[in-house]
């Protein structure tokens, strides 16, 4: 068997914690051997992260409509204007939500919806004062898509879309919507959705403003193993311009109960060297985020061993995967049970990843 020796200076590379071209990275999600990847990218993690420690924060997710108009593919969750199954929240019935969280040792809430064609930015800047004036939490809130079909409905810049719900009381924004940042593909799962150029500007804008944000990856449905590194070099390279993402988080499309439903479901071991290559590819993001919502407890406890330093959040509910058909839960007790399973030490954040004392 010939010896691909061009492979073997590329895991040499990666184990010297050097940076690795597209076409490098390519190779590994390729060609590489899964074990060596995730071998390679456990070392790289406690480059990074020495102690042995895992993180993870107590949080809540909180849909706040699920009426939108983008029709994306892949999406089992959103309801067209007027069907039967549409809502949107009441301030009170997301007040409700959150003494829940608080109840249960809390500090943020993750509000994502879908984009609903009459709400005004003022109904989202009174319910973040409405948050605000009421409870100590943190709002992690509007994903890209959100704010650009915000600003769209005001005739606003987004610079100006985030300065006021920042202003109104939103703390950091995160990185859905991004699912695959190339454009090809996104013209085929959402092709009503944020352009790839504009995502990153979403980002780009907020970073400028001061505000930290996530990156996301959704993958396993169109897109080929390069395109996955695409994406990753697109964030890399706005992660080298700004220093504004706090974490990466990748997960496997559900394509149950989705107009894409013909989609074979990608098994845990490519979820698994997808994990890797990103720890080795991503050097300039610090954190790894696991998806054990998609993937379920134990292979989230696998990827501790394959770059992952964080186990996410306890969510308390999920609308938007679970519509898909994948019902995954996790109280903070199994989250920690998880993390002692594999000899880490669980440790509570907040959005920063700061370590909070308990």
């Amino acid at each position: 068997m010939t010896r691909d020796t061009s492979l073997e200076r590329t895991y040499e590379k990666a184990a010297a914690h050097e940076r690795l071209t597209y076409d490098e990275g390519v190779a590994l999600i390729e060609r590489g051997d899964t074990h060596i990847l995730g071998a390679l990218a456990h070392r790289r993690r406690l480059h990074l992260h020495p102690e042995p420690v895992v993180t993870y924060i107590i949080e809540r997710n909180i849909n706040y409509t699920n009426v939108c108009i983008t029709y994306c593919r892949f999406c089992a969750f959103y309801r067209r204007p007027g069907h039967d199954e549409s809502y949107v929240l009441a301030y009170e019935q997301i007040g409700k939500k959150i003494e829940h969280l608080l109840e249960h040792g809390g500090v943020q809430i993750l509000l994502q919806g879908g984009h609903h064609p009459d709400l005004r930015l003022t109904w989202y800047e009174d319910l973040l004062r409405y948050i605000k004036e009421r409870y100590r939490v943190h709002v992690h809130g509007f994903s890209a898509p959100e704010i650009e079909h915000i600003a769209g409905i005001e005739g606003l810049s987004v610079r100006e879309t985030i300065e006021r719900l920042r202003a109104a009381g939103l703390g950091t924004i995160p990185g859905a919507g991004g699912e695959m940042l190339v454009q090809s593909v996104r013209d085929r799962i959402a092709v009503l959705k944020t352009t790839t150029e504009d995502w990153l500007n979403v980002h780009r804008t907020a970073h400028e403003l001061g505000m930290r944000t996530t990156a996301t990856m959704m993958f396993g449905h169109y897109e080929t193993r390069a395109e996955r590194v695409e994406h990753l070099l697109r964030v890399r390279e706005l992660q080298d311009e700004t220093g504004g993402f706090t974490a990466f988080i990748l997960w496997t499309f559900q394509p149950e109960n989705t107009p894409m439903h013909r989609v074979r479901k990608l098994e845990s071991h490519e979820y698994l060297r997808t994990t890797a290559v990103s720890r080795l590819f991503l050097d300039n993001v610090d954190n790894l985020q696991a998806s054990w919502v998609t993937q379920g407890p134990r292979v989230a406890e696998i990827s501790l061993l394959n770059g992952v330093n964080d186990m996410g959040s306890t969510m308390f509910e999920e609308n938007v995967v679970s519509a898909a058909g994948t019902t995954y839960a996790m109280s903070s007790d199994a989250i920690e049970k998880s993390i002692r399973a594999l000899g880490f030490e669980p440790r509570r954040r907040n959005v920063y990843y700061e370590e909070l004392t308990v």
